[in-house]
Order: structure tokens, then sequence, then C-alpha cells
């Protein structure tokens, strides 16, 4: 995969910080984390067996024996006593997340790496693997059985080119033992069941645990939205009231409206990119049936040639005409760093955007205290709105076949996937990883990080996020439709030629990797997609 596929924020985070806008994420920690009060060092809240102390608050991510956390300690423990437990577990972790396993936070508390070492005693070894090249380092060690590592972390949609490999392990019996919970209605996944088929599963077996939550969210401000004269300008234009949209339509209308490129201000800059775009393009396409627009039928054949795909495509070379002349070369380091000098009205970005930009910490963003947070845009079908996001660059953990330990590999990722080891450590500042539990969207610690009014529209925009393709092949058919999309966008094809050429090419992808086993994920993979509908309103 080319480097422009790999510009990412793991990249941004590693390097040496190029947007001026992106304040240092350690630099930001001070500024809207109030720092814990030392809180009873050692001392765990009556019934619990485990978890953080030091901090006020401390007993949130704390654990009785009946909880995943407890049983995962406590079977571990039970491992190392019989000599069936490593005295290491070496974890290969992209460089951009190390630190919310080795930093402390908030003040007065032990580090997640730290904690699992003293609850278990068995030393927690992170390779830091350079960014962007996860899914290659591991393929590496798989083809080579180097067993460089015990546990790989790695883009979520990989699961099934890795399993394909034999070169994971599958988790199912683990699962059924120690009982994660990720489906609890109260502190797993949103969506239970659909959820943990989106983010751990391949083919209806558990391959992953996910550590991230990559999930595309709509960002809009409210500065302009708020203003008497621009509320009174769009509705003398267009007939209703200028608010955040709900339909495709309104959106491209209102982007229109703001676009004053003369004025350094561009209407949206969702991403045109080669290698992010499409994610995009996706959310279009997926809205246009309901409950949802399938990328293929249940035998296999690609349905983006046809009337969705075209409309979905237009659509997308349209919009060009409300982004930033450079929108098909624009990644995400210059999207956020437009948004943060007030140069866009709306975006759609990462869940931590307002994490960084709307941050008084963060003083070259123009921003702070004028970002809004939205629903996805969607499409009236058959009376009701389908409004639907992506999943995108989700980093999933796997066990490797390597290592000699599989079953205390997978209690330590169940421990530190969890709701309560989660919640703590995605509140950290000091790495990606976003939330994505429903136990998270109510964590005090993560609201305050993430900002109230973001994370309850981050909550509900997990519930309606479809996923990308994640069978074998996933990075060639991504491939496919990326160029076939960036040539619409030139104009070297047209919407008709791009789709129909993504799925002649489609179509000989899934010869190469066998249809039988194409069809077979395929039918599993639909098990994840959302069925959330909602009213039409207005």
């Amino acid at each position: 995969m080319s480097d422009i596929f790999r510009m990412s924020r793991r990249r941004l985070l590693a390097g040496s910080g190029k947007v001026v806008a992106l304040t240092a994420v350690a630099g930001i920690a001070p500024q809207f984390i109030r720092p814990g009060r030392a809180f009873a060092a050692d001392a765990l809240a009556p019934g619990m067996v485990g978890g953080p102390t030091g901090f006020d608050g401390a007993e949130r991510y704390q654990y009785g024996p009946d909880t995943p956390e407890g049983r995962a300690i406590e079977a571990v423990k039970s491992l190392k006593g019989a000599g069936k437990a490593p005295d290491r577990i070496v974890l290969g972790l992209s460089d951009g997340s190390i630190g919310q396993l080795t930093q402390p936070f908030p003040a007065g508390a032990p580090s997640i790496k730290e904690l699992w070492e003293k609850e278990t005693g068995i030393t927690l070894d992170i390779v830091g693997v350079p960014n962007g090249q996860e899914f290659t380092k591991t393929m590496q060690d798989i083809s080579t059985k180097g067993g460089a590592f015990d546990i790989y972390a790695v883009e979520w949609n990989r699961l099934g080119d890795l399993a394909e490999t034999g070169g994971i392990v599958a988790l199912d019996d683990y699962v059924a033992q120690h009982k994660p919970e990720w489906d609890d209605p109260e502190r797993g996944y949103v969506n239970g069941q659909r959820g943990v088929s989106l983010l751990n599963q391949y083919r209806g077996s558990t391959y992953g645990v996910s550590l991230d939550g990559d999930f595309q969210t709509w960002n809009f401000r409210t500065d302009l939205f708020n203003d008497e004269a621009e509320k009174k300008a769009f509705s003398d234009r267009h007939g209703y009231e200028l608010a955040p949209p709900t339909t495709w339509k309104q959106l491209d209308e209102v982007a229109a409206f703001f676009h004053r490129p003369d004025k350094g201000q561009f209407g949206c800059t969702d991403l045109r990119n080669q290698g992010w775009g499409y994610t995009n393009w996706y959310q279009r396409f997926v809205s246009m049936a309901s409950p949802n627009q399938f990328l293929f039928d249940d035998d296999g054949n690609p349905l983006i040639n046809g009337e969705a795909g075209f409309q979905a495509t237009r659509e997308y070379v349209d919009s060009l005409s409300y982004h930033s002349p450079d929108a098909i070369s624009w990644g995400w380091p210059e999207q956020y760093g437009n948004f943060a000098s007030g140069g866009a009205a709306m975006t759609c970005a990462f869940s931590n955007l307002p994490k960084f930009l709307d941050n008084p910490g963060n003083q070259g963003s123009k921003v702070t205290g004028k970002v809004g947070s939205m629903l996805p845009p969607g499409r009236e079908v058959d009376g009701q709105l389908v409004r639907r996001s992506v999943l995108w660059l989700n980093l999933s953990a796997s066990v490797s076949s390597q290592s000699k330990h599989p079953e205390a590999c997978y209690l330590l990722l169940q421990w530190l996937g969890s709701s309560r080891i989660y919640s703590w450590m995605t509140a950290n500042p000091g790495g990606y990883f976003d939330p994505f539990q429903l136990s998270n969207f109510a964590d005090p610690l993560v609201r305050q990080t993430y900002h109230d009014y973001h994370m309850d529209i981050v909550r509900e925009t997990v519930a309606r996020t479809v996923p990308t393709i994640n069978y074998p092949g996933a990075t060639a058919f991504h491939n496919a439709l990326d160029e076939n999309l960036v040539a619409a966008l030139t104009k070297t094809k047209t919407p008709e030629e791009a789709m129909a050429d993504t799925e002649r090419q489609w179509n000989r992808i899934a010869r190469r990797i066998g249809e039988d086993k194409l069809v077979a994920a395929i039918k599993s993979n639909k098990e994840a997609w959302p069925t959330v509908l909602d009213p039409v309103t207005g």
C-alpha cells in the first residue's frame, strides 16, 4: 500500500507535529482534565479485588471477582500457579498508542502497564511498531514464523486476512470460558451482539478484541450556525431554518451556503483524497436503501454498478464544489489544521476532533468553544431516515498462533478491553484509543476528555455505523474502489464508468480469493450492519 494510504492520525501523533494547530497530546492533558487528588493509596473499595487506586474516582475502574476484569486476573493467577503462564507477554503496538498504557493518568494513578504487572506478576513487554506498518510487520512475523510477538494489534478489517493465514488464534473457547460480557446492555458494546460482530469477529468467530473507536463523526461550527444574520440569509434562500443537516440534500445546500473561499472558508471538508475519501462515499452509498444499501448481495455479486452507486458517486464528485481546491490531496492533518483555523463550516472526522481542537490548551485553535456535533446525514426511505456512518482504521488486538501461552494472552486482552479498564485507558490523552463502549460514553473522565456535547452524539453515531469491507482481500477491494473514485473526481471517468470498472475488478478479486469463502464472509458480515432508523422531521 502506498504512503498516501498510510497518512494517519497515528503518524501525526508520533511525528514532528507539523500541523501547528494540534498541540502535543501530553500538553493538552492539564488543560481539560482535572488533576486527581491523592486518594487512599493502595486501598480498594469494599468488595473490589483489583483495579487502580490513588486518585479521586478510582473506584469506578475497580472490579469485583465476578466481572470480566476480575475473572481475567483470577484466571491468570491460576495459570501462573499451575506453571502455565509466561513470565512476559510481548505486545506489538503502534508507536502512537503506547502512552495510554505506559503513562500514569490521572495524577496519583498507576499506569495500565504497572497495574497489570502488579496484579499478575507477568511483565508486559510493549514493542513499538512504526505507525502504518502494523499489518506489514504482522504478516512478516507470520510468514517467517519469527515469533516476535504474542499479541498483534492491527487494523480491524484485516482480521479476515489474518484469520485465513492461520496466523492468529480463534478465541471462541476462551470467550465462552471467561465471559468478557462485551454485549452487556449497560456497559458493553453499542448495539450489543451486532457491535461485537462488527468489531471482534470474522465469519462468526472471534479473532480480535477491539482497542479503539474510529467511528467517523460529523462536526460543525456553532458560531456560524447560531449567527442570526446567517440564519436569516439561509432561510430566505432555501425556505427552511438553518440547522445541522439531517439529509445529504440539506448538507449539500448548507455547505454551498457557507462556502466562501475568498474569505478562507470552505463549506465542508469531509475527505476526498486517496486512501481516506472513500469512507465518505460509503456513507452516501449505504444510506440509499432501508435499513442499508449493501455492497454485495448474498451470492457475492457487487451491488455498486447500478443507480445507487451512480448517484452516490455523482454526489461525491459534485460535492467538490464546496471543498478546498486541493481536496483530492488533503489528508487528516490538513483537515484538522484547516478546521482549527476556522476554515470550514462542517467536517466529518475521527471522534477525537473536539478533544484536540475544542480545547483551551491548544492555543493554535480558533474554534475552541465553537464546535458542535451532529449525527450523520441520511436519506428519507419509506418514510424513515436512514443515517449511516462508517468505521475506519480501528485497532483490534489478536493472539499470535506462535504464542506458547495463548490463553494468558487472551486474558490480558479481556482485561484491557473490558469496560472498566478501557474507560480509564481511553480517558488518558496519552494516545489515540477512542471510546466505543456504553460505559465509556457515560464515564466522567472520558466525557471531560471528549466533551459532554460530543459523547452522546458519538454513541448514537456508533449505533448507526456500517463496517467497511473486513473479509479476505479487504485491501484489494478498497484499492479498486478508491482508484476508481479518484478517477471520477478527476473527471477521467464518469461515475457510471467508475462503478462499472470497480465491479469488474471486485469480481476478479473474488475469483482470486475464492468465491465460496467470500460469500460466507459477506453473509456473516451482514450481522454487524445496523438497523437503527430515525423519524423524518420537519
